[in-house]
């Protein structure tokens, strides 16, 4: 009997729950999983008491927002040394978002050329935009669109208004695949803003009152209205505050086909408690909230969401130091704190932080992007994609994170696991110091079919 390419040992982390085993791995897939004594390998990975896990999919980043296409290459060396094995890119590429198939084809070159893990894709649609280009994206495999209520770049990242909406959802159902929403009411922003800056209050502390609540909500509760209208899939791709995941929920009762996900700083961060030392570092939009972490957590452990992401921005920190903070870029890095952090604020929370992390961060957003044929969990016919978590007291020190941004606002913290390999289809890209993969990364088409 010819010996498996690979043997991995360890506490594996199963659909049915955490188990001492091995897996075996030949051309890339799990060939075989069990306990005892192990098959004969040509190699044997030997990790212990530390889990493995399946390979995480971050189902939200913005690799390309900063540096163009070029940057996917040190994003995913990132999302590597993170444990993620497949990202989800958002389409405000820069210069030009990714809304017509020349565009697509364009980024999946530079996925299959310079990316380091695998990658699926978001596409969008510009104001004005016939939304016949839906369909021709979604059969050439993007697997979900994004839109947005609020301009932050007028071509990158425009506004699109309700009336387009509508259309863009109703013919999104003809594809079956999900609509984002980044959900900010423009007009209550913008409005709070120039208050804010005429009253000369432009410091940190102001950037939560200038993008209040009632900015989200009405938003949000604007999508979910279309969608009701429309019977699309609509999702929101940022929750911060309970009762906007309260008002999914009750048009999911009514019905409506709506999900979603939440970051994993809005569970970390508080803006009460941290606004004060880490300032514009820790500026995202929706704006991290003061006082409703508890609420979120109690959200999250009545399953109230679809997925956890990370939401990972490329903005180096320069783009942060402006003398006003309605002038600096929102978005962090996330790709290698993502795991660690989430699992360490599971651990606080939750009886069972480990499996909670791998059906938060692997099963549900693969199968969320219809990518679950291929990831998402440790099982026969897969992708051999593995992130091997070790429990410890780790400090975190963002000067070495491989994203070629170097800050976080978790820098100096303490995390209660890091990740100390990865393989991506069975070879081993991340041995917990080094980033061994040479450019290996693949575009991912969704799996199930369009109609």
């Amino acid at each position: 009997m010819r010996p498996h390419d690979l043997v991995i040992k360890g506490r594996l982390v199963l659909p049915e729950g955490i188990k001492p085993g091995w897996l075996t791995v030949d051309a890339g897939l799990i060939s075989a999983i069990g306990n005892g004594e192990a098959p004969g390998a040509k190699s044997v990975h030997d990790f212990g008491d530390n889990y493995v896990l399946a390979g995480f999919v971050d189902g939200q980043t913005h690799a390309t927002s900063y540096r163009g296409l070029p940057g996917m290459a040190e994003t995913t060396l990132s999302a590597l040394a993170g444990g993620i094995t497949t990202i989800v890119d958002m389409p405000y590429d820069n210069p030009d978002p990714l809304n017509n198939l020349e565009r697509l084809e364009a980024k999946i070159a530079a996925v299959n050329s310079v990316s380091h893990c695998d990658v699926a894709l978001y596409a969008t649609i510009a104001p004005g935009q016939s939304p016949a280009v839906l369909y021709p994206l979604a059969k050439a495999g993007v697997c979900a669109f994004k839109i947005s209520s609020f301009e932050s770049h007028p071509v990158r990242f425009p506004r699109l208004p309700h009336g387009e909406i509508i259309e863009i959802l109703e013919a999104s159902t003809d594809t079956g695949l999900p609509v984002g929403l980044h959900n900010e009411d423009q007009e209550i922003v913008r409005t709070n803003i120039a208050r804010l800056r005429s009253e000369g209050r432009v410091t940190p502390e102001w950037h939560e009152p200038s993008r209040p609540v009632s900015a989200e909500l009405v938003s949000t509760v604007s999508f979910l209205e279309m969608g009701a209208a429309t019977g699309a899939h609509v999702h929101l791709v940022h929750i911060s505050t309970p009762r906007g995941y309260e008002l999914v929920e009750r048009y999911k009762a009514e019905g409506v086909h709506a999900t979603a996900e939440l970051c994993v700083h809005y569970l970390h961060f508080d803006a009460d408690r941290d606004i004060g030392h880490l300032g514009a570092l820790m500026k995202v939009n929706p704006p991290i909230r003061g006082s409703v972490l508890d609420g979120l957590w109690r959200t999250f452990e009545a399953g109230k969401l679809q997925f956890v992401s990370s939401d990972h921005s490329s903005w180096p920190v320069n783009n942060k130091q402006t003398p006003a903070i309605f002038d600096a870029g929102a978005g962090i890095p996330g790709l290698e704190t993502l795991a660690p952090s989430f699992f360490t604020d599971l651990k606080a929370r939750v009886e069972e932080p480990v499996l909670a992390l791998t059906d938060y961060l692997s099963d549900r957003p693969a199968r969320f992007f219809g990518l679950d044929d291929r990831k998402g969990r440790l099982a026969l016919g897969l992708d051999a994609d593995i992130a091997i978590l070790e429990e410890g007291s780790f400090l975190f020190d963002a000067s070495r994170t491989r994203d070629g941004l170097n800050w976080s606002p978790y820098d100096g913290e303490t995390f209660a696991a890091r990740i100390s390999a990865t393989y991506l289809r069975g070879s081993k890209v991340w041995n917990g110091r080094t980033v061994l993969s040479s450019a290996r990364g693949r575009f991912l088409p969704r799996g199930r079919k369009v109609r």
